[in-house]
């Protein structure tokens, strides 16, 4: 047979009102701050000191440590609480005084009469009007979380608005790549085959980390990656950098991608209904098939990139793109032409993240996110290699098909 790569053609308020109000550097009195003002400074944060407040300025109630305005007035916490509980409980027209209401209120003696710390934080014109009921509380509250989630949308919708989107000369690029994709990827078929339920009770062979291959799991799945490894082949070569690398690099770097670049069409076929992966577009597998015929702990790396792309809706031209970042990896052991290949891989980089920043997605943070997913290919990738060193060593050389000795052997591990 032919090898696979001779066969290369070397071609040339806080969501209240309006925020803050504006305050003096003078100290304020109670009665200069108006009920609108009050409103959106009445939630303190404990141990935060608003900067319009003096050093130490204390509560006109009860003489500690002032943390703000609360309900019109400059109060401490305990003042500020006990203030609000009291008329939310309606609990006033119960308290009492032992000393017809002239006790002296500070911060030590301020518990011993409720009536008259009562009297003094309305004598110093605290606000029965701004304290909320349970219910308006929790609308206050609401309302203040949908302002916050409106204006994450406004600033995400602002900053995608001014993040750069392809020009002429990327989206001809991008329209290339999207093409070679979808001319060399297996058509997805609504009617997938399933294995069958009695295969993977054959011979058994052991392999390395205590698992075992299923002989004729792995003799299926060969079936079936054959033609996906010339399809990656295909793609590569629909790419004009490509085809103008020697053949040596043109090899190493399929040598090197192949892997990462099935791993990723079969991930973003996910199918968490039956919780299979689909290869070649029709042909259905569970992890413990994948695992038995072969891959052992690999299996389990690609089952999980492919329930965490589903979140990220990818389109054809994103994993376009993604394929041909990983095929021009500067990386690669052996190349030659590291400064060309490099300079193409930023290009698909930088046409990719315009790409992303066009499709406008509600993730945040979704380019950077997006990257780890390379890496995790990677990695996939580097760890098929080894796990490829040891079924050679342990199965029949007979099991394998010349394709995938061609691709798979003599990797760097």
């Amino acid at each position: 047979m032919e090898p696979m790569f001779n066969k290369l053609d070397c071609v040339s308020s806080e969501g209240e009102e309006k925020g803050w109000p504006d305050v003096p550097k003078r100290k304020r009195r109670n009665s200069q701050c108006s009920v609108k003002s009050v409103s959106a400074l009445s939630i303190s944060v404990p141990g935060y000191i608003p900067s319009y407040l003096e050093k130490d300025e204390p509560c006109v109630v009860c003489g500690d440590k002032a943390t703000g305005y609360h309900y019109r007035c400059i109060t401490c916490e305990g003042c500020k609480g006990f203030f609000r509980r009291t008329i939310q409980k309606n609990l006033h027209p119960s308290y009492s005084c032992k000393y017809d209401g002239c006790c002296f209120i500070d911060k030590i003696t301020r518990n011993q009469c409720q009536l008259c710390r009562f009297k003094k934080c309305i004598s110093v014109g605290m606000a029965i009007d701004l304290v909320l009921d349970d219910n308006k509380r929790v609308a206050k509250r609401r309302l203040i979380e949908e302002n916050r989630e409106r204006r994450k949308r406004e600033e995400m919708v602002r900053t995608m608005q001014t993040r750069p989107q392809p020009d002429s000369a990327e989206w001809e690029l991008i329209r290339m790549v999207t093409e070679a994709h979808q001319n060399t990827n297996a058509s997805w078929k609504q009617k997938r085959k399933f294995l069958p339920d009695d295969i993977g009770h054959g011979q058994m062979v052991p392999s390395s980390g205590g698992d075992r291959v299923d002989l004729e799991v792995f003799s299926e799945f060969t079936k079936i990656m054959t033609p996906a490894i010339t399809r990656v082949v295909d793609f590569a070569k629909k790419l004009p950098m490509f085809s103008e690398l020697p053949c040596e690099d043109q090899i190493i770097l399929l040598k090197g991608c192949c892997m990462e670049i099935m791993s990723l069409r079969a991930a973003v076929r996910y199918d968490p209904e039956s919780d299979t992966l689909t290869l070649s577009g029709e042909m259905a597998v569970k992890r413990e098939h994948l695992k038995n015929g072969g891959l052992g702990v690999v299996s389990d790396a690609i089952f999980d990139l492919g329930k965490s792309l589903a979140q990220f809706n990818l389109d054809d031209t994103e994993v376009a793109l993604m394929q041909a970042v990983l095929l021009m990896s500067s990386d690669r052991s052996g190349l030659t032409s590291v400064e060309k290949i490099e300079q193409w891989q930023e290009a698909y980089l930088l046409a990719f993240e315009h790409y992303i920043n066009y499709r406008k997605h509600n993730i945040p943070h979704f380019w950077p996110k997006l990257l780890m997913k390379v890496t995790d290919l990677r990695m996939i990738g580097a760890c098929h290699a080894s796990r490829f060193l040891h079924m050679k060593v342990e199965c029949p050389n007979e099991l394998f098909p010349p394709l995938f000795l061609e691709v798979f052997e003599d990797q760097e591990v």
